[in-house]
């Protein structure tokens, strides 16, 4: 490994996996009898303490539904079941992740998501990072600055070391803003070129 980088972190929706957002909002809309739009103006106005945990699902569907002037949801996790049925893992950038940890770079996930998600990677069982972050048990998101300072200080690697894959711009913005290097995820070969030019040696 060379000087300079020594940890990757990755995104988890739109870069470990196909972006859930849509299929999200479409599969709780229709559990919910309402109208796309409607639903994700409803889910913007109360997803924040929702993906800080700050809130719990419950009190998460009662807000929106109250909004929507829908019943609440009567499965134990509509939000848990949503993303299960949307889940689309790509391979190749868990392969990815995998090959560097063995080839001794520290590896991270750092995502913003839900109590219900982030329950669901656990049982995955996925074993190629050294550490998980996740916005629902830290009580901050990206791109606030904590949150990347949270992940390097877990990896025991200095922020210049460590360089954040995102697929959204204003994401990979916060990881530089906290000393990291970033890298926008459009498709796996650009990211592979793209570590390449950071020094990563894949």
């Amino acid at each position: 490994m060379t000087q300079g980088i020594e940890a990757i972190l990755f995104d988890w929706g739109g870069v470990l996996i196909d972006d859930p957002g849509p299929g999200l909002m479409d599969y709780c809309a229709k559990a919910l009898g309402v109208d796309v739009d409607g639903y994700v103006a409803a889910h913007k106005r109360h997803g924040e303490p929702f993906q800080k945990g700050e809130i719990s699902e419950v009190v998460f569907w009662h807000r929106v539904c109250g909004d929507l002037e829908r019943p609440a949801p009567e499965v134990a996790s509509l939000w848990g079941a949503a993303f299960r049925a949307v889940y689309s893992p790509r391979r190749e950038v868990f392969d990815l992740a995998r090959q560097l940890r063995e080839t001794g770079y520290k590896t991270a996930l750092l995502s913003n998501t839900e109590m219900a998600a982030m329950e669901f990677f656990g049982e995955l069982g996925y074993d190629m990072f050294d550490t998980l972050v996740f916005s629902c048990a830290e009580g901050t998101f990206k791109p606030e600055r904590r949150i990347y300072e949270i992940t390097a200080q877990r990896l025991g690697v200095d922020s210049e070391r460590c360089v954040f894959v995102d697929d959204r711009q204003a994401f990979v913005d916060g990881a530089v803003a906290a000393g990291m290097s970033g890298v926008l995820y459009r498709d796996f070969r650009q990211v592979c070129q793209a570590l390449r030019e950071h020094g990563v040696a894949l």
